[in-house]
């Protein structure tokens, strides 16, 4: 048996990292094995890793020369970001810059960068329809992403742009949950309107990453964008409310009023589902479902996944 090429993943232990790991070590006859680069290797979930057969290495994002040891030797590398750690545009480019730089000195082959839409391409900052936040940003942790494409590009590095979509694991893990209303119903709360909303189980994006490592070169300098479903806000309150087995209602809010509720990144989720709901045409069409289902054919709809997660979801 050949040997087989070493992945090294970005937050392994984390939602979308953890969904490629382990669909690459559930698959007994992969071509590919994992490397799972975490902060601290003594984690419970790095143990988890390594008990199933993953290679765990330490490093930092933070830590240019500790990523370039922990991509030597591998085929290939899925990279991400966690914005929400640190809410800093600049940090996340300047990690992104190291990654880009460690795959270019590592000679990886093949890289998946988990990245976004820069909104300002479709919303310049002179646009006022929805406010500039930290001076150069419309959706700062958007814009980031998609302007460190670049970074990758720049350093030559093979690269595959993997737009994701909306993970419905925000309703368990971000607060964005059911919260009961003054007259006891519960309820869901988005700018909306009756747009449809692409999402996505968070291990699915994993998944779909394994089928772009699985089909070799075919998506190097491309973007691929994927989603499970696109609903609207009732229909993801209507699929919850039967899930749980009691009403949630959709609250359907105007952008501003969703900036100003003052919860950390209040005004960045704002602009983000505003753009969503303006730009839905484009948005949507980008993420097709029927090619995000060729990824990855577990691809799990919204229903399906609320089947195994609606216990996990807090009800406030």
């Amino acid at each position: 048996m050949s040997e087989k090429k070493i992945i090294a993943i970005l937050g392994a232990t984390g939602a979308q990292g953890g969904g490629l790991a382990h669909a690459i070590l559930n698959d007994p006859s992969s071509e590919f094995s994992v490397r799972a680069v975490t902060r601290n290797a003594q984690s419970d979930k790095a143990k988890a890793l390594a008990a199933l057969g993953a290679e765990v290495v330490e490093a930092d994002v933070d830590d240019a020369e500790s990523l370039q040891k922990a991509f030597s030797g591998a085929y290939g590398a899925y990279c991400v970001t966690f914005y929400w750690e640190h809410f800093s545009p600049e940090k996340e480019k300047a990690q992104v810059a190291s990654m880009a730089k460690a795959a270019k000195d590592a000679g990886l082959q093949h890289v998946i960068w988990s990245t976004l839409e820069d909104t300002r391409n479709w919303v310049p900052l002179d646009d006022d329809r929805m406010p500039t936040l930290m001076e150069k940003y419309k959706v700062p942790h958007f814009d980031a992403k998609g302007e460190s494409n670049a970074a990758f590009t720049a350093q030559g590095v093979p690269t595959t742009f993997l737009q994701t979509s909306f993970y419905w694991d925000n309703f368990i893990h971000f607060g964005l949950g059911p919260k009961k209303g003054e007259d006891g119903v519960y309820g869901i709360t988005l700018p909306m309107g009756d747009a449809k909303l692409p999402g996505i189980a968070a291990e699915d994006i994993g998944k779909c990453a394994y089928g772009v490592f699985q089909r070799g070169s075919e998506f190097i300098g491309k973007t691929v964008s994927i989603a499970g479903e696109h609903l609207t806000g009732a229909q993801m309150a209507g699929g919850m409310g039967k899930a749980i087995g009691q009403e949630v209602r959709y609250n359907a809010v105007p952008p501003a009023v969703y900036r100003g509720f003052g919860f950390p990144g209040a005004d960045d989720l704002g602009n983000m589902f505003q753009f969503k709901h303006d730009f839905e045409e484009y948005f949507v069409g980008a993420r097709s479902i029927d090619f995000s289902r060729s990824l990855n054919p577990e691809l799990q709809s919204f229903d399906a996944w609320l089947a195994k997660n609606a216990s996990r979801i807090p009800l406030d």
